[in-house]
């Protein structure tokens, strides 16, 4: 049966009541956890992936992104209250509907969190590389530093990024709040300053036409853009230690998102109204795929004059309008800030392979716990190994769309889970309730199905071949060993040989 082999929600709870958390974040703390939790990665990396799929019309695009995740957030926000517990979706799907489901979440989220590690890392060596050759007035061959579809033959920096991520998650080592403040702080100044410098040099003839491929082109870009709002669900894991959740997690959901989207157009409108944004073009006037040869070799030919050829947008923008040595730091900026992102979403890959290897869905190595540093190791270093060879050999627009898939298919099953629960289990104790969940819901469900299938088609593809095999794993070796199958209900939270289950957010 599909929902058969739950994991009982009370187990679960009565692991969770003994390490309740002070109820001390307002609004206005949770807003600025969202904000310091999604600005980031996406804006500084993706701003070129979309233009070239929506032109001046990616500006929507942020809109559309980001009322998807308000709704899913929504949803999130409930189930995180209910179950305040590590493994994110896995466990809530565990909870409510059943082992098969909440093995396809993980299985997802692994495909989430170590794709998503590697789009970044390729995204920090774009900003490496284009400051190195800046300040240095070099020339560094595209073959070392960029993939194969790039035009490319290995993305060298990226690889070198994920190793040194993967070394420090191996020994143990995590930023201090206080760090992770500084590198947040760095991002919005970054930001700010790229809008206050922008915005006035702005020419309203560049936003003509605005949406040069159609509705589909920006349809097209909500779905990789989802990317940049990755991290909201910050906000609805804080659930536990919020006042009043009921009133103030949708203001700081919703707070925290609204201002991003903000800040977000502000960032795409100076972009496009001081450089341009339209979609290069071959020579029959059609749009080319964003990391393909082919858009490569074009921006060749027109010397990457066009913020679409750019891997660092925001920094080649300034420097296009005549703010160079702000250019280079808008983009050492992105390079001090990123490699913690990388850290967070391995960090992320990891818990979960950790708690789905202590439930018996896979092999017990994987949560083999190292006797000096109390780490994962084993896992760390698979993960680490997957995310160089992702990063090496492929561009970051294709990244970001595989790891939204993943995204997507997780937000969906918890927001049909939150449906499901308030059915079959009403009365269940809930400290945060989605508002209008029979409206807010099957929103958030049908917003990520549409994201979902505007993501181009090879990522749907490989999303399909990657749920194929997830299903071969679970029938052919994990449901046999499920400790749920067993008859053992285990919680680990308590574990003393458990890692660490969370590292403070920033995106």
């Amino acid at each position: 049966m599909i929902f058969g082999r739950v994991k009982p929600l009370d187990a679960i709870l009565a692991t969770a009541e003994k390490k309740s958390l002070h109820r001390s974040l307002g609004a206005f703390q949770l807003t600025m956890l969202g904000i310091g939790a999604v600005i980031g990665t996406g804006i500084f990396v993706l701003t070129a992936e979309a233009a070239q799929k929506a032109g001046p019309g990616m500006m929507i695009s942020f809109i559309i992104a980001g009322l998807v995740c308000a709704v899913a957030a929504l949803c999130y926000a409930e189930m995180s209250a209910m179950v305040p517990v590590s493994g994110s979706a896995y466990t809530y799907s565990y909870a409510v509907m059943g082992e098969l489901i909440a093995w396809m979440v993980g299985w997802a989220l692994i495909l989430e969190y170590a794709v998503a590690a590697g789009a970044v890392s390729v995204g920090w060596s774009g900003y490496l590389i284009g400051a190195i050759e800046n300040s240095l007035s070099i020339d560094i061959p595209d073959a070392w530093v960029l993939g194969p579809f790039d035009g490319g033959i290995i993305n060298l920096p990226a690889m070198i990024i994920a190793g040194l991520v993967t070394w420090l998650l191996v020994i143990g080592t995590r930023e201090s709040a206080t760090i992770n403040s500084i590198l947040v702080a760095i991002k919005i100044v970054a930001l700010t300053a790229f809008v206050v410098l922008a915005i006035p040099v702005m020419n309203m003839e560049n936003f003509e036409p605005f949406a040069p491929l159609g509705f589909g082109g920006i349809g097209a870009a909500a779905a990789s853009i989802f990317f940049a709002y990755v991290g909201f669900d910050a906000v609805s894991t804080a659930a536990e230690e919020t006042k009043n959740p009921q009133r103030n997690m949708p203001i700081g959901l919703i707070g925290s998102l609204g201002i991003c989207t903000i800040f977000y157009m502000l960032v795409a409108a100076g972009v496009i109204g001081s450089v341009g944004a339209q979609p290069v073009t071959n020579a029959a006037g059609v749009a080319l795929e964003p990391g393909s040869r082919e858009l490569t070799a074009q921006c060749a030919a027109i010397a990457g004059q066009a913020v679409t050829c750019s891997k660092e947008a925001l920094a080649w923008t300034l420097r296009e309008i005549g703010w160079p040595q702000i250019g280079n730091l808008v983009g050492l900026a992105a390079i001090l800030a990123l490699p913690s992102v990388i850290l967070m979403m391995m960090f992320g890959q990891t818990r979960i392979f950790f708690v789905m290897s202590r439930d018996g869905l896979l092999p017990e190595v994987f949560s083999k716990i190292h006797p000096k540093y109390n780490t994962p190791h084993v896992i760390t270093v698979l993960t680490g190994i997957a995310v160089a060879l992702f990063a090496a050999f492929f561009p970051v627009g294709q990244l970001a769309n595989i790891s939204n898939s993943g995204t997507l298919f997780a937000f969906a099953a918890v927001s049909i889970a939150v449906m499901y629960l308030r059915k079959t289990d009403p009365s269940r104790h809930r400290p945060f309730r989605t508002p209008a969940v029979f409206v807010v819901a099957p929103l958030s469900s049908l917003g990520c199905l549409y994201l979902f299938y505007k993501l181009d088609i090879k990522s749907i593809i490989l999303f399909g071949i990657w749920a194929v095999a997830g299903l071969f794993v679970y029938y052919l070796y994990s449901r046999s060993r499920s400790h749920v199958g067993k008859g053992i209900i285990e919680v680990h939270e308590d574990d003393p040989d458990a890692p660490p289950t969370s590292v403070p957010p920033i995106q």
